[in-house]
């Protein structure tokens, strides 16, 4: 009995050496010593701007679309970069250097950014539900305000990364559509330029309208030519004919078919000249057919450069919050009761697991 009594008080006064005094110790700091933190918390989602019925692949329009883009900006976050960001332009280190908080919080005014790193991982805590696509962020900081303060700016931060996402691939795209438009639009003007400097140089703004011209001219000088010849005949048909007259009608049937043979030659350039309406309809025509071809080409390019933009568009990442953040008007942390539970059940399952390993020790020695 004696023994029995004996073992009961070194169990117990083991279990208040290694198991309640350090629960009490940790009670007492999480009460008394340890500095309280308001936590601010948000949430957010990476949406797609193309629409669920248009985008493509079997996961379009759900949330394992932007799965990639949501895990990109929950490690930004989390990250170097994010916190060196804070720190210049909020502050982070000096809101936690001050020396009224608890050496456990404090953060030296000469820590290292590894030691300062491990500290913002401790307070700025963000997740990623990947069946809801949903970013859950909680920030913790001394006061309300700077936690606030604090979330807004690493939203802001998480917007800006969402942006930069797609903005190289748009930026890419779109520029090579505007230069296949910007040039095409090049090759149009200059072969429009063609045709005015044709026409200028000519001096003919419609070779069909001279063609047509010249045509009708030719038509009624034949006509006239035919009447005089008819005319000839019959003077001809006399037993004696006028010689005056036969004379003048014969050199009339002259004159007109040198001026017949003149408006021919201008239409086929029957003397080697260059400006002949033959010659230039050729060249307007080979012209006006490049303009034409030239246009449609600017035609398809704007259209391609619509479709890019209207992909480019569909390809825009954006940040939608769901919570906004609201400061706590009281602390969030420390937990006092959860804190000391969970201390006790650490401190009980550390003894627990040496007493059982020294158990099984001394019984393999003893044996």
């Amino acid at each position: 009995a004696r023994r029995r009594r004996r073992n009961l008080i070194f169990l117990a006064a083991r279990l208040a050496a290694f198991v309640l005094l350090p629960t009490l110790a940790c009670m007492f700091y999480f009460a008394f010593i340890a500095t309280p933190s308001y936590a601010t918390k948000s949430e957010f989602i990476v949406q797609q701007a193309e629409a669920a019925s248009t985008s493509g692949g079997l996961l379009g329009g759900t949330a394992m679309a932007t799965s990639q883009d949501s895990i990109l900006v929950q490690d930004y976050l989390l990250s170097r970069g994010a916190l060196q960001r804070l720190d210049e332009e909020y502050g982070y280190r000096e809101h936690f250097s001050d020396p009224s908080i608890d050496a456990l919080q404090r953060v030296a005014p000469d820590a290292s950014n590894e030691d300062l790193y491990a500290h913002y991982k401790n307070h700025v805590t963000v997740g990623y539900d990947p069946t809801e696509g949903v970013l859950r962020m909680e920030v913790s900081a001394l006061t309300p305000d700077m936690s606030r303060i604090f979330s807004e700016a690493l939203i802001s931060y998480a917007e800006e990364r969402v942006d930069q996402i797609t903005e190289r691939k748009r930026a890419d795209q779109m520029r090579g559509a505007n230069q296949t438009f910007q040039d095409a639009e090049v090759r149009m003007v200059e072969a429009q330029n063609t045709v005015l400097a044709i026409q200028e140089q000519l001096g003919v703004l419609d070779p069909q309208s001279e063609t047509a011209g010249l045509m009708n001219q030719i038509n009624t000088l034949e006509v006239q030519l035919t009447e005089k010849r008819l005319q000839l005949s019959q003077l001809l048909d006399n037993e004696r004919p006028n010689e005056a007259r036969v004379a003048g009608v014969q050199g009339d049937i002259e004159r007109l078919q040198l001026l017949i043979a003149d408006l021919r030659s201008q239409m086929t350039n029957e003397g080697g000249d260059q400006s002949s309406l033959a010659s230039i309809t050729a060249r307007l025509r080979i012209a006006e057919v490049d303009l034409e071809s030239r246009t449609m080409m600017m035609q398809e390019s704007l259209q391609q450069l619509e479709a890019a933009r209207i992909e480019a568009n569909r390809q825009v990442r954006f940040l939608s919050v769901g919570v906004t953040p609201v400061p706590p008007d009281e602390p969030t942390y420390p937990k006092v009761f959860e804190n000391t539970l969970i201390a006790f059940l650490i401190f009980g399952a550390i003894y627990l697991l040496v007493s059982v390993t020294v158990a099984i020790l001394r019984e393999q020695v003893s044996s």
